[in-house]
């Protein structure tokens, strides 16, 4: 096998092994550095996006002002978020009646993600450092 045959299939098998492990959910450190501190978008059926803020003290808001959301429920709100093992959880004093919520998160790309409920919803995002 010449060096350059070599060098290609060592390219190719670092690329396959590269997307195999971000097409795996994150779970504990892993999971939690991906989100704390940082502004995480959902995509949404309206066109817009949904921003949430995990910040570090295990606090999340939510602003849903951008996509008219008042005429539904509170725009804003601000729970509690924290990583119970391969999962994102949250709790939200009126959204979601109170309930808890927790979701599998995987890398779909650089500041991407897709990410499944409990509840098997399913959606998109990125994340804004």
């Amino acid at each position: 096998m010449t060096a350059q045959r070599l060098a290609a299939a060592l390219a190719a098998t670092c690329m396959v092994t590269a997307a195999a492990a971000a097409s795996e959910p994150l779970a504990g450190d892993r999971l939690n550095d991906l989100v704390s501190g940082k502004r995480i978008f959902l995509s949404t059926p309206f066109g817009g996006e949904f921003p949430l803020f995990y910040k570090p003290n295990g606090a999340v808001t939510g602003d849903g002002t951008k996509l008219g959301l008042g005429r539904f429920f509170a725009p804003t709100e601000t729970g509690r978020w924290w990583v119970d093992g391969k999962r994102l959880c949250q709790k939200w004093p009126t959204w979601y009646k109170g309930q808890t919520s927790c979701f599998t998160i995987t890398p779909t790309g650089p500041g991407r993600i897709g990410w499944t409920r409990d509840d098997g919803t399913s959606g998109k995002a990125r994340i804004e450092g």
